[in-house]
């Protein structure tokens, strides 16, 4: 059933001021505040309605109504207003991602972080599995005499540095010379393809630097591939919720806290999401444990890929045109910071 044009109002001017206020929301609020031209009469019949057809709900210690999941999606697909961010705020992102950031992973966690601050909310971003991610080049950088870092950097800007204990010491010319093999045989392959190639047959050196390239490196090597093949989770602001009235409950704050340190279900939950902005609200999550949540996402891409998702979860009462305009900002200013620290890279 379509609501008439009256009841959309009144059930937008509810839900706006229940999540400014987390208060249940009476005729004579709606009435006061919002010039809808109707008496408060009027406005508590038509709120007996949008009670009856599921769009809202009456706590039992209040007069007042409160939205439901049915009201959010509505509000969500139809009345839903974009906040324009304002220049101010632009700049201060722009300057936090742009801000010293030169590997991939680290622009990420940042964005995380901006996310949290600016919503108030837990914040999360994805870097998924990149099986088709290729390698860029290999590095390996001494640092004593038996401990070296092996860097491995793909074409996405995932960097992943692995101390290595050595059996013996190595001159840095070998050293030298390993990286520019491995480099060599490595550029262009992707990180499964990277996983199968048998580089012993590939090298050629003296023995000794083979033997401990096989028995040190190698492994090593091989580790640090599988660890950049796997989807990496951050998340930021967990504490966040101890400010909002839906976690003063103890008990309903740690099953939240619980949920989002499954990383492992939850990093499930985001990879099967699909691309875009996604908003799902309460019973929409499949995840039993998210369903008192509302879970906003974003792709983000770089050079024109997905790699990908960034987010928020949180109560259903949720800012949801202010927070998706700040994903949306921010999905699409990774992709850019990332260009501008990459080009000054090349510059040096």
């Amino acid at each position: 059933m379509d609501l008439s044009e009256r009841k959309l109002k009144i059930l937008q001017a509810i839900i706006a001021d229940f999540i400014r206020t987390a208060e249940p929301v009476g005729s004579r609020t709606i009435s006061k505040n919002y010039d809808l031209g109707i008496s408060p009469a009027t406005i508590r019949n038509e709120m007996s309605d949008l009670e009856e057809l599921g769009y809202l709900t009456h706590p039992h210690t209040s007069s007042g109504r409160v939205p439901s999941e049915k009201a959010y999606r509505l509000y969500v697909n139809q009345m839903m207003n974009k906040r324009e961010l304002t220049e101010e705020e632009k700049t201060s992102i722009s300057m936090q991602l742009n801000s010293n950031v030169t590997e991939l992973e680290n622009l990420v966690q940042r964005a995380a972080h901006v996310l949290s601050e600016i919503t108030n909310l837990t914040a999360f971003a994805l870097t998924p599995r990149q099986d088709h991610d290729t390698l860029k080049y290999i590095n390996l950088l001494p640092v004593d005499e038996k401990t070296v870092v092996l860097m491995l950097v793909s074409e996405s800007g995932k960097v992943s540095n692995t101390a290595v204990k050595l059996d013996r010491p190595i001159s840095e010319e070998t050293l030298q010379l390993l990286a520019k093999t491995m480099t060599y045989n490595y550029r262009g392959k992707t990180l499964s393809e990277a996983l199968t190639f048998d580089i012993i047959k590939a090298v050629k050196s003296d023995a000794e630097a083979m033997t401990m390239f096989e028995k040190n490196i190698v492994p090593n090597f091989v580790r640090t591939l599988e660890d950049m093949l796997n989807v990496h989770l951050y998340m930021d602001g967990l504490t966040n919720i101890f400010s909002l009235p839906e976690y003063n409950d103890l008990d309903k704050a740690k099953m939240f806290l619980e949920m989002v340190n499954k990383k492992d279900d939850l990093t499930k939950t985001l990879i099967n999401r699909d691309n875009g902005v996604i908003i799902t609200i309460g019973n929409e999550n499949q995840n039993e444990m998210m369903q008192d949540c509302s879970l906003i996402s974003a792709t983000y891409h770089v050079d024109g890929k997905m790699v990908g998702k960034i987010g928020v979860i949180g109560p259903t009462r949720m800012r949801y045109g202010e927070v998706t305009s700040v994903v949306e900002y921010l999905t699409e200013n990774i992709s850019k910071a990332f260009m501008i620290t990459e080009g000054d890279d090349d510059d040096e």
